[in-house]
């Protein structure tokens, strides 16, 4: 409402300046007309996000999911949470997108247009695990700093790519490489040139692995403009934040990147237990890796009513990292005991795996239904919410759903 009066206010000369154009037939204008240039946008249309998705910012844009939006195996672009740091880039030209790979271990400088990394590479698909290190945010007491994600910030769509291992091997790696390093061209938003909104990477080994791509399509189709289009990292299993988006360059870095959001809180949490609201010196904060086993129910929505009698199906989601998830189970009874769900394996490593399960329940009333993953290192989702950090990140508490039998 503040930009909308602003610009209201500024008169027909000013609308001009700041268009940096005339408004042409601007007599003929509606009077407190405020033309399309100033109007918000619609992030729904904007982005082709469907009406139920939730946003939590747009400065920059953050925007999840609810769980029964994420009921796809794979999910759609429709349904898949925004987590910006910056600015989109304004003008992309695909033709001249060039991507620099540099560094103080790499053997040499070396740039490739997008057309060099399709054809001189070889183009791998992998469905992957994408979550935000701060999924679940909002359950944390005293309250994180951050966006306040609920459960919908994660997703397992489908990339198209060419390993990132195969593009350093062809620069050269220097045996002292221990950090990749992205960068992006999404602008701070200072609108600083010289500062990057944010700079991360990761370890040589995971780096390294297959399944971690350069990727320039998602479900078949080039990558959305929100989502990194046309050139991003993708590395699952791991906080999305590893895998920049609108990617001009990698550096092959001889130590831990120290780039923007590596340092303080950010993506970094205790070594140890500490006190809920204890500050933590910068020394005793380690770097978030694999992400922690988690599961998601997708169906039903939460506040379901079912007959008496009438069995209820359920399905979701689990992940668990770097590693598989091992089993999966539901409990009606607060946590008291516990029944198997079905559990399969994943299409791939590091993407999620599918489970369902059919409760009858005993007789009518209120119901929570509760899902909890166990990891192939025998890791399992607690409960209740595990222990706080600064910045609320990796909430791999139980999900619940609510069911009233009638």
């Amino acid at each position: 409402m503040k930009r909308r009066n602003f610009v209201k206010k500024a008169g027909v000369g000013g609308l001009s300046t700041i268009l940096f154009s005339d408004i042409v037939f601007n007599n003929l204008m509606p009077e407190d007309y405020l033309p399309l240039a100033f109007q918000e946008p619609d992030p729904f249309k904007m982005f082709q996000k469907d009406p139920g998705m939730v946003l939590l910012n747009d400065k920059p844009w953050n925007m999840e999911a609810q769980a029964h939006l994420l009921n796809d195996k794979v999910t759609p672009n429709k349904y898949m949470f925004i987590r910006n740091n910056g600015l989109i880039p304004d003008e992309i030209n695909v033709s001249n997108w060039v991507v620099k790979i540099d560094g103080e271990s790499a053997e040499q400088e070396k740039s490739y247009t997008l057309q060099d990394l399709k054809s001189k590479f070889k183009n791998y698909t992998y469905q992957l695990t994408l979550e935000c290190g701060g999924n679940g945010r909002s359950e944390f007491n005293p309250p994180a700093k951050g966006n306040q994600w609920t459960i919908g910030a994660v997703s397992c769509a489908e990339w198209t790519g060419v390993r990132l291992r195969d593009v350093l091997e062809d620069v050269g790696i220097q045996p002292d490489a221990v950090y990749i390093a992205y960068h992006g061209a999404d602008m701070h938003l200072s609108r600083n040139p010289n500062k990057e909104s944010i700079s991360r990477g990761a370890p040589m080994t995971k780096a390294l692995q297959d399944e971690t791509l350069l990727a320039f399509a998602m479900n078949g189709e080039d990558i959305p403009l929100a989502h990194g289009f046309p050139l991003r990292l993708v590395a699952g299993g791991w906080p999305a934040s590893v895998s920049g988006k609108w990617i001009k360059g990698i550096s092959i870095r001889n130590k831990v990147h120290d780039g923007e959001k590596m340092g303080g809180s950010s993506y970094r949490v205790p070594c140890e237990t500490v006190a809920p609201g204890e500050k933590v010196a910068d020394e005793n904060m380690c770097i978030i890796e694999s992400m922690p086993v988690k599961s998601l129910i997708t169906y039903p929505k939460s506040g379901a009513m079912i007959d008496l009698g009438t069995p209820l199906k359920i399905n979701g989601h689990a992940w668990a990292g770097e590693f598989e998830v091992g089993s999966m189970e539901y409990s009606i009874d607060f946590g008291s005991t516990w029944n198997l769900c079905n559990l399969q394996r994943p299409v791939n490593r590091l993407a999620w795996q599918h489970f369902d399960g059919t409760i009858i329940f005993p007789q009518k009333g209120y119901y929570e239904v509760w899902a909890r993953a166990t990891d192939s290192k025998g890791n399992r989702q607690p409960m209740v919410l595990p222990g706080w950090n600064p910045k609320g990140y990796l909430n791999n508490a139980c999900h619940r759903i609510a069911v009233k039998v009638v």
